[in-house]
């Protein structure tokens, strides 16, 4: 009976820090840019676009260019989210990967 509440002991752990890691991960803001600084988006922790800041400069550019630049800056932001959230969970999880688990980003 002991390893089974050794057991129950690791999983609640596991339970707070993946909650703690969850609640930091909401607070995240991570910046995507495209074309030298001229596109700028703002993502949040869940993924929500809170901020878009386009130069003055890049509006004189073909609607097609910056079109494709606005996608470039929100995928870069999109890329950086990513890389954060596996930072967080990996910390709550001591680098134990949960397996067919995938964040959704």
């Amino acid at each position: 009976m002991t390893d089974f509440s050794k057991i129950l002991d690791k999983a609640r752990e596991l339970e707070a820090k993946m909650k703690e890691s969850q609640e930091k991960i909401k607070s995240l803001r991570v910046e995507g840019i495209s074309g030298s600084n001229s596109v700028k988006v703002i993502l949040d922790g869940e993924g929500e676009m809170q901020k878009i800041e386009i130069s003055n400069e890049i509006l004189k550019e073909d609607k097609a260019i910056v079109e494709d630049l606005i996608v470039a800056a929100h995928n870069n932001a999109k890329s950086q989210l990513k890389s954060k959230t596996t930072e967080e969970i990996s910390k709550a999880t001591g680098g134990l990967g949960i397996p067919g688990f995938k964040w959704p980003l």
